[in-house]
């Protein structure tokens, strides 16, 4: 096999062989939860990767497709839980796949028998990756098809009945017809019975792809380049080749159309029949708009993806170089993982300036976020990931950014370390010795520069960080609502304590396992006459269903010990007790002695897979009888209750994911109603048949399945079931007077109350006041009240702390302007330390802190180490918090304590504060060893925002809203002329969102730094930006903001391009989740100006929706090419009508091509989507150059070709009308405001670069 290494020398034939023996498979070692001997295959007809244990059943699959990475050696996660010497693999016969479309990629772990089969297996994986990534779009098509009819028959015996069929349209983002339709459909396409070939559910696709034949109109208008012949059908012949090639001429502008034999080559590759290949070819329907959506077709020159040499040779700070913010995080800023794969990840995306946090560690440095709760990784692990994959992608150079927090000591040991692990890589010599300017990025390939304090910049010393945070970490608050401590990371900052929603539960109970069986459909629990109601339920089900053996349901026994199974075989139900032990202290379930399961969830689980064998008879269980009804044994469902009940009950219950669900007047109907966003909310659910169908395309086997689904899935945003309104928590909330503590009245401000503009008549409350009655509300001091309506009596009414429209007295209160209070919100928002992932905060300098042990040495609540919060004004405003341990509580309690003192001393506290961080100060250093490594990209802190003087080798960093004034913007291009600047995100966003980086490209500044791990518009521009030059993270910024007339914040009048856009159809749109979509597309001009236009929603179409055509293009204005991009994102409009992200697609306008064009889809973290595409209507013209316009009708062609008299008439093969070709320019979106309106909102998103 070594002579296979280099996969350029290697003959076709070595490659069949390596293919062949990929897909018979090979037994190998698979890591996962433990090592496991599967057999390990690729399925050439679908394009994956499957393993599977027995022969007629597959474990898993991934497609080759989303492949990113197949690593040598034992160089993943899953083999750490293996190094206690049990597995005797060697290093250089394991492999991982890092494959996915998340940020952090799944992983699967191999462990090959011989070195000589791993490496067949690492060359063929990356050889039939590359042949996935460049097969023609017809093949991954036929591929794909393959893949959904062997998803729902796994037999793979090429063939599929009509059920599967109706099942898979629906998996397909297809509303199936009704069955009727659905049979024509068979008849149509030649099947026999119920049940359709590979060849037949092909012609069916067409079919299906063909019934949205809106598009072919385009093709039959007079501005068309030719007229389509026979549309009636999608195997009907359409384009001749010479058609198609005045097609690519004069439609598509495609240049090298001119050579007829490149024309037919492209048609070859789109005909399915090979007889038709001939030196004559001609398209049908289907494969004229196959060819439409395909890559082959894309909106997208790829000229500007590759790499321009001749501008690699400029100063690096002429460049924009593409940046990470805190590499090392894979989610929040706050708790997080750290990952060394983070950091491949984002090499691997291009990323060429990588930040590392390095703190002290035990012994050695380490990698997270200071003073939270992410996870640690070793400093080395690290550096070696970057040494690993930093040259994989681009081979120019690597900037690492360093925060340090390490000491002399540790900052020695990172020294060491980059120059063992980096070796000659490591820049430690300028380029040039007597030079004035920065080196190319050409002149640093292959190096690593490293971005730290140099002692000779600034004369020593490295400031430590004195955070604002005085005390961090997880703490348990005591809900009143459903009576439980839940866990929530807490910070104390600014003498308030600050807390992030509660966790989820992380710590795995292995009870949580044995229950698992209580939710499902085929556990009836306790039933009246057990064993008797067993079999009639069982008998009515399979005289109803069909008389499978199998069909099976789970009870407890009559006996109240145990469980039974009740199954049907032969005729008969029959029964079987399911027995249980224990070993170890934890307890299984099993039918036969010999095999034990964990949970009786399990033991159904594996006979559904496996036949039960016994002496008399061998059965596997198949269809489940599902409980008559499981809702009416559910607390949260009410069978008769009024809306206007529901939200009475809703309203007692302040949290929002608080529910029930309550039948309808019509038996048929039901309502789920719930909280969100502090509001109560109804949706209706249909019944229809056996299903619960919710909005138009969601459908649940019963109501317990749908609640169950959303207690995982948010239902509403962000928010999931998590509350069930029981008549218990009803009758709770309804006796006591006061269960209102800082968790219930809303004495914080949360996340969701941060609004635009908020609700008319708010007043501030100026002193605090305890309510009377029940109908009155209690708040304190400074408290925002909402909706007031002013009563004549002095007592009025509003929202507060979750109720709506209480009393209040109106001398308690002052009335505040909107601006007054949305300043004071922003300014909180900046303030918080947990961002807007905070969800209370409690001010702790105005309460009072009590130890529980003072009071109680048994604690509270069940917990022993409590201390308590309360409100020094209203003493019935209390706050339970409870600590790990009694070092943890004293912790915590001496510094709340120390902030309710601090209010008599808090002017000498501060200035003993500021001389012992003067003291730190002077007392830190930098190793010599870590300055003598620092070249080119040496921090200045002090006076960083004055450009009276400075070195190019120096670099700058500003906190995103921290950076040079308007008066200081042309101090600042000189300054990015010559040397580097880098910008970073405010500490505010701990949910690691991404501010706008346009204005800071626009100014010139060099690395604009990102949260990678944030799918969000503005990484998708970014990505965009760095999409052009070969993805080398190094695009040169245009020669014009290098003059001294350029101005990013001045008005431009110059139009440079005008592109008109119209949306016209989209293909195979990504499902969400169980519904279907009902996609719009949004197209937006992002740059100097902003513009954005979308298309109407399609119902329930999400394989082929085909927007209708209105009658004039929209029209986007370009400024500026080179910093101008044009993003499509299609959209999902939910049941609440919300959009929910489906895919997006963002390109450099100067990159775009006019034409009926494919816009090929990608994910959230850009990265290709398969065959997802929108077929859209472009038209990019030179705004000013009257000889290049194109004609917006055929009268104006005509009129021109007579006055030149040499424009060639087009011939129509079909019908033999002479006629010109011109496009006409249609728009079917729908635009967002005026003319004037656009006006004026540019000048709105100019001023966005002052702030």
């Amino acid at each position: 096999m070594a002579s296979w290494a280099q996969q350029g020398e290697m003959t076709e034939y070595k490659k069949i062989v390596i293919k062949r023996d990929m897909e018979l498979g090979v037994v190998m070692t698979v890591f996962r939860q433990k090592a496991e001997r599967l057999t390990v295959q690729v399925i050439m007809e679908t394009r994956q990767v499957a393993w599977t244990r027995t022969a007629d059943k597959t474990d898993g699959v991934l497609d080759l497709f989303e492949i990113r990475e197949v690593r040598p050696g034992k160089n993943s996660k899953d083999f750490e839980r293996f190094k206690d010497g049990k597995d005797k693999h060697d290093e250089n016969t394991c492999f991982t796949i890092f494959y996915g479309s998340q940020f952090v990629l799944s992983t699967l772990s191999l462990g090959a028998d011989s070195v000589e089969e791993a490496q067949k297996w690492l060359i063929g994986l990356e050889m039939l990756r590359q042949e996935t990534l460049e097969a023609p779009t017809p093949v991954l098509i036929e591929s794909w098809l393959r893949k959904q009819m062997y998803s729902v028959n796994q037999t793979k015996t090429n063939s599929i009945s009509m059920k599967e069929l109706k099942a898979l349209l629906a998996l397909l983002n297809y509303k199936a017809p009704n069955t009727r339709a659905l049979k024509d459909k068979f008849q149509e396409v030649g099947a026999k019975k119920d049940r359709l070939d590979f060849e037949q559910f092909h012609k069916l696709y067409n079919l299906i792809m063909f019934e949205q034949n809106e598009i072919l109109e385009e093709f039959k208008k007079e501005s068309c380049a030719f007229i389509l012949g026979n549309t009636d059908k999608p195997d009907a012949s359409a384009v001749l080749l010479h058609d198609f090639q005045r097609f690519l001429i004069y439609q598509q502008k495609e240049s090298w159309a001119s050579d007829l034999n490149q024309v037919r080559e492209l048609m070859t590759t789109f005909i399915d029949d090979t007889m038709r290949k001939t030196n004559d070819p001609e398209f049908t329907v289907s494969e004229f708009l196959s060819f439409l959506f395909s890559k082959e077709n894309s909106i997208w020159d790829e000229k500007f993806s590759k790499i321009n040499n001749l501008d690699m040779n400029n100063p690096l700070s002429h460049y924009w170089v593409s940046s990470s913010h805190n590499t090392y995080l894979t989610g929040d800023q706050i708790r997080s993982e750290s990952s060394t794969e983070a950091y491949v990840r984002c090499l691997r995306l291009g990323c060429r300036c990588v930040e590392l946090d390095c703190w002290e560690g035990p012994g050695e440095p380490i990698i997270y976020h200071g003073w939270t709760r992410t996870t640690k990784i070793k400093f080395e692990d690290v550096v070696k990931a970057i040494n690993d994959h930093a040259f994989v992608t681009s081979e120019f150079p690597v900037i690492l950014s360093i925060e340090e927090h390490c000491s002399v000591e540790q900052q020695r040991q990172m020294a060491r370390i980059f120059k063992d692990v980096f070796g000659d890589k490591l820049l430690i010599e300028p380029v040039e010795q007597m030079a004035e300017q920065l080196p190319s990025p050409s002149q640093l390939k292959g190096k690593i520069i490293l971005k730290h304090k140099k002692l000779s910049v600034e004369g020593g010393g490295v400031t430590k960080d004195f955070r604002k945070g005085q005390k961090q970490g997880d703490l348990e608050i005591w809900d009143p609502v459903d009576q439980r401590w839940n866990r929530h990371y807490c910070v104390i900052s600014d003498d308030k304590l600050y807390y992030a929603e509660e966790y989820e539960e992380e710590e795995e109970d292995p009870r949580k396992y044995q229950d698992l069986h209580l939710s499902e459909p085929w556990f009836h629990g306790d039933m009246e006459n057990g064993r008797a109601m067993a079999e009639r339920l069982i008998a009515d089900y399979c005289a109803e269903n069909g008389e499978r053996d199998g069909t099976f349901l789970v009870r407890l026994s009559e006996t109240y010990i145990t469980v039974s199974l009740s199954f049907w075989r032969s005729g008969r139900v029959q029964h079987c007790r399911i027995r249980s032990g224990s070993e170890g202290g934890q307890t299984y379930y099993y039918l036969t002695p010999n095999l034990h399961f964990p949970s009786v969830y399990s033991l159904i689980y594996h006979y559904r897979e496996n036949p039960l064998r016994c002496q008399d008879f061998e059965l596997r269980l198949t269809d489940a009888v599902p409980r008559p009804n499981p809702h009416l044994n559910e607390g949260w469902f009410y069978s008769n209750l009024s809306r206007g009940q529901a939200e009475d009950y809703l309203l007692r219950i302040p949290r929002d994911g608080a529910f029930l669900i309550r039948q309808r007047e019509d038996s048929d109907s039901f309502a789920i109603t719930f909280r969100g966003d502090g509001k109560v909310k109804h949706c209706r659910i249909q019944k229809e048949g056996g299903m619960y169908l919710l909005g138009s395309t969601t459908e649940f086997e019963s109501l317990v399945e749908l609640v169950n689904y959303f207690r995982k899935k948010p239902l509403y945003r962000k928010i999931k079931l998590r509350y069930p309104v029981t008549p218990k928590l009803v009758d709770q909330f309804s006796k006591e007077k006061d269960c209102a503590s800082l968790y219930d009245v809303k004495t914080y401000v949360e996340p969701n109350e941060i609004q635009p503009s908020l609700p008319q008549n708010t007043v501030r409350a100026a002193y605090s006041y305890q309510a009377k009655k029940t109908d009155e509300l209690s708040f304190s001091k400074g408290a925002l009240i909402h909706n007031v309506s002013k009563e004549s009596d002095g007592w009025w009414k509003g929202d507060y702390g979750g109720k709506l429209q209480h009393f209040f007295p109106s001398n308690y209160v002052e009335e505040v302007s909107n601006n007054v209070t949305l300043e004071t919100k922003g300014q909180d928002e900046e303030e918080n330390p947990l961002g807007e992932l905070c969800k209370g905060v409690v001010d702790i300098s105005k309460c009072t802190i009590q130890n529980s042990r003072e009071t109680s040495k048994s604690g509270k609540n069940g917990k022993p180490h409590v201390f308590t919060i309360q409100d020094m004004e209203q003493e019935s405003l209390q706050f339970d918090l409870a600590a790990s341990s009694v070092v943890e509580l004293f912790q915590w309690y001496q510094v709340a304590w120390d902030i309710t003192q601090r209010e008599m001393s808090k002017q000498y506290n501060r200035e003993r504060e500021m001389k012992q961080q003067e003291e730190v100060e002077k007392k830190a250093e930098v190793a010599m060893e870590m300055s003598d490594l620092v070249v080119y990209c040496q921090p200045r802190s002090k006076e960083k925002d004055r450009f009276e003087s400075y070195s190019y080798k120096e670099i700058r960093s500003f906190v995103e809203n921290k950076i040079p004034g308007k008066s200081r913007t042309k101090e600042f291009l000189q300054y990015n002329r010559k040397a580097l600047s880098r910008i970073y995100p405010k500490g505010q966003r701990v949910e690691s969102s991404n501010y706008d980086p346009y204005p800071l490209w626009a100014a010139g500044s060099h690395m604009v730094a990102l949260n990678y791990q944030t799918a969000d518009k503005f990484t998708q521009l970014n990505s965009a930006l760095f999409s052009l030059n070969g993805q080398t993270g190094y695009v040169l910024q245009p020669e014009f903001m290098r003059y001294d007339s350029y101005d990013p914040y001045q008005e431009k009048k110059t139009v440079t391009l005008k592109i008109a856009v119209r949306v016209i159809a989209a293909r195979h749109l990504p499902k969400p989740g169980r519904s279907i979509a009902s996609p719009f597309v949004e197209v937006e001009l992002c740059g100097h100006t902003e513009q954005k236009s979308k298309t109407i929603v399609y119902r329930d179409n999400g394989l082929n929706p085909v927007w209708k055509s209105p009658a004039d293009s929209e029209v986007f204005i370009v400024y500026e090419p080179e910093l101008t991009f044009l993003r499509f994102v299609v959209n999902e409009e939910d049941m609440f009508s919300d959009p929910n992200f489906l895919a997006q697609a963002t390109f450099p306008v100067k990159g775009i091509r006019s034409g009926y064009r494919s816009v090929p889809l990608k994910n959230g973290y850009s990265e290709d989507l398969g065959l997802a595409s929108l077929l859209v209507y472009i038209d990019v013209q030179q705004a000013g150059k009257a000889e290049e316009e194109l004609y917006s009708s055929s009268s104006q062609l005509k009129k021109k070709q007579a006055e030149v008299n040499s424009e060639p008439f087009l011939y129509d093969t079909h019908t033999n009308i002479q006629r010109p070709a011109a496009p006409r320019q249609h728009n079917n979106l729908r635009r967002e405001g005026s003319n004037g309106e656009r006006s004026k909102e540019k000048k709105i998103n100019n001023s966005k670069f002052y702030s």
